[in-house]
């Protein structure tokens, strides 16, 4: 008989995360290409909310804000249902 893992929350957690970081390692792309980056902190699965910190260009640009709600979340929000929002620290 093989014995087979539960699924913790913890696990469930990590999935989470590894596809956030998977969207954004394809979002980070387009940010350098204008000198910018964006870097995963946390994510807080009983919120939904994701925290990322935006570098270099995208750290002071004037249109950060529209970057990190109509890009980031955007995208992360349409590929992971777990997320209900993004912020930038």
């Amino acid at each position: 008989m093989v014995k087979r893992k539960s699924m913790t929350k913890t696990g469930t957690a990590k999935n989470i995360v590894d596809k956030i970081k998977s969207i954004l390692e394809t979002i980070r792309l387009s940010l350098q290409m204008d000198g910018g980056d964006v870097h995963f902190i946390n994510f807080d699965k009983k919120s939904g909310v994701l925290k990322v910190e935006l570098m270099g260009h995208c750290a002071h640009c004037p249109m950060s804000a529209i970057t990190l709600k109509q890009g980031i979340e955007a995208e992360i929000m349409r590929a992971v249902k777990e997320v209900k929002e993004v912020k930038a620290v």
